[in-house]
C-alpha cells in the first residue's frame, strides 16, 4: 500500500494499451516536441506539433510560440512568446522519426526572456571558441514519491545512516534503479552526450554525467538530459528533484560539479594554466556563488556548509583530490601535469548556461569583480 501511494495515478494506466497506439504508422509525418525553460529558470515545458516530413537539421524546424502568461514569462495582455529551435535530438518516447527540439525563448519584441540564459552564454562561447573549452557536468538529483518523501524511504522515519548507498547494489541499498537505467538508455537514443551514472551518498539520490561537451553544447545537452529525466520519471510515477538540499540533517546535498579545461590545459605542461585559472576564480568567488544557483546563492547556502563533502560558501579553497574544496584538481591531473579541474560549487538546480558562461568570463576573458561586461553581437 505504501508503494502504491507514493507513485502517480497516471503511471498505473495500462502501458500495453498505449503500445498498441504507439505502433501505428505515421504516413511520413513527424511529431516534433518543442522543449523550453520556463519562468522559474528551473522547470521545463513542452508541446508538440506535426511536420509534413522529417527535419534533417535544426534549420528545418520552424519557430513557434506559446502562452507566456501560463509559464510565468509574460502578462496575459501580451502573452505570446517565441520558441526559437536551437538543438535537435531523437525522440526516445515516440521513437524515430520523431524529434525533441530544445528552444530559446524570446519575448514579443524578440529580446531574450529573463530566464533565457543561453543567449549571452552563446555570445561568450563564440568569443572564446579558439580556446576550445570542454565541460563535463555531474548532475545529482533525488527521487521523490508524489507525496514529497524520498522514494523508498520508510513512511515514518529514516533509512540507516549514509555509508552503504554510494554506488551501492542491492534492494536494501538502492531505490529506483529502473528509472536511472531507463533514463540512461533514453539519453543514448536521443543523442545526448551522457557519459555515466551512479547511485549517490544519500539513499534515493543519483547522479548522471554529461560530457565532454564543447562550448554552448554543454548547456544544450544537460538541459535535454534533465527534460528526459523528468519525462522518464513521469512514466514511472515519481518525481526527480534538483533541490540542492532536499533533506535537512545529516544527509548529503545535491550538486552539479563542473569539470572544465581549455586546449592549453589539456596539453603537456597544462597544469600551470590550470593553476592560473584557479587563481582567477579565487578572486571572484562571490560572483560565481551568485550565478551557481537560481536564487543568487540562497539555495547553495543550504548545501555549501563545509560538511557532507562540500566547501564553505563563504570561503574559496582548492586542492588535489580534495572533495571538501571549492575546486578539486584530480590526483591523476596533478601527477600528469595537465588535464582539467572540477568546480564543486554549482548547485544541482544551477543553469548550466550560467555556470559555463561565468567560468569563461573569469578564466578566459579575464573579467574581475561582480559586474559582467556586455559584449557586442558578432
Amino acid at each position: 500500500r505504501a508503494v502504491a501511494m507514493s507513485v502517480s495515478h497516471s503511471s498505473r494506466l495500462n502501458k500495453l494499451v498505449r503500445e498498441q497506439y504507439m505502433r501505428l504508422p505515421q504516413d511520413g509525418r513527424v511529431q516534433v516536441t518543442y522543449v523550453w525553460i520556463d519562468g522559474s529558470g528551473e522547470g521545463v515545458r513542452c508541446k508538440s506539433r506535426t511536420l509534413d516530413k522529417e527535419p534533417k537539421s535544426i534549420e528545418d524546424v520552424p519557430e513557434w510560440n506559446f502562452d507566456g502568461s501560463s509559464t510565468a514569462q509574460a502578462e496575459g495582455s501580451n502573452s505570446d512568446m517565441f520558441l526559437v529551435p536551437v538543438c535537435m535530438f531523437r525522440d526516445p518516447f515516440c521513437l524515430d522519426p520523431n524529434k525533441l527540439v530544445l528552444c530559446e525563448v524570446l519575448k514579443y519584441n524578440r529580446k531574450p526572456a529573463e530566464t533565457n540564459l543561453r543567449h549571452t552564454c552563446k555570445k561568450v562561447m563564440d568569443l572564446v571558441k579558439d580556446s576550445h573549452p570542454w565541460f563535463g557536468m555531474e548532475q545529482e538529483y533525488t527521487l521523490l514519491g508524489i507525496n514529497g518523501h524520498p522514494y523508498g524511504w520508510p513512511d515514518n522515519g529514516f533509512p540507516g545512516p549514509q555509508g552503504p548507498y554510494y554506488c551501492g547494489v542491492g534492494a536494501d541499498k538502492v531505490y529506483g534503479r529502473d528509472i536511472v537505467e531507463s533514463h540512461y538508455k533514453a539519453c543514448l537514443y536521443a543523442g545526448v552526450k551522457i557519459c555515466g551514472t551512479n547511485a549517490e551518498v544519500m539513499p534515493s539520490q543519483w547522479e548522471f554525467q554529461v560530457g565532454p561537451c564543447e562550448g554552448i553544447e554543454m548547456g544544450d545537452h544537460l538541459w535535454m538530459a534533465r527534460f528526459i529525466l523528468h519525462r522518464v520519471c513521469e512514466d514511472f510515477g515519481v518525481v526527480a528533484t534538483l533541490d540542492p538540499k532536499p533533506m535537512t540533517g545529516n544527509w548529503n546535498g545535491a550538486g552539479c560539479h563542473t569539470n572544465y579545461s581549455t586546449a592549453e590545459m589539456r596539453r603537456e605542461g597544462g597544469l600551470k594554466h590550470i593553476e592560473a585559472a584557479i587563481e582567477k576564480l579565487s578572486k571572484r568567488h562571490d560572483y560565481h556563488i551568485c550565478v551557481y544557483d537560481p536564487r543568487g546563492g540562497r539555495d547553495n547556502s543550504r548545501r555549501l556548509t563545509g560538511h557532507h563533502e562540500t566547501s564553505n560558501i563563504f570561503e574559496f579553497s582548492a586542492g588535489v583530490a580534495n572533495r571538501g574544496a571549492s575546486i578539486r584538481i584530480p590526483r591523476q591531473v596533478g601527477q600528469d601535469g595537465y588535464g582539467y579541474f572540477e568546480d564543486r560549487r554549482p548547485a544541482a538546480n544551477c543553469d548550466p548556461y550560467a555556470v559555463t558562461e561565468a567560468i569563461m568570463r573569469t578564466t578566459v576573458l579575464n573579467e574581475t569583480g561582480v559586474e559582467t561586461k556586455d559584449y557586442a553581437d558578432h
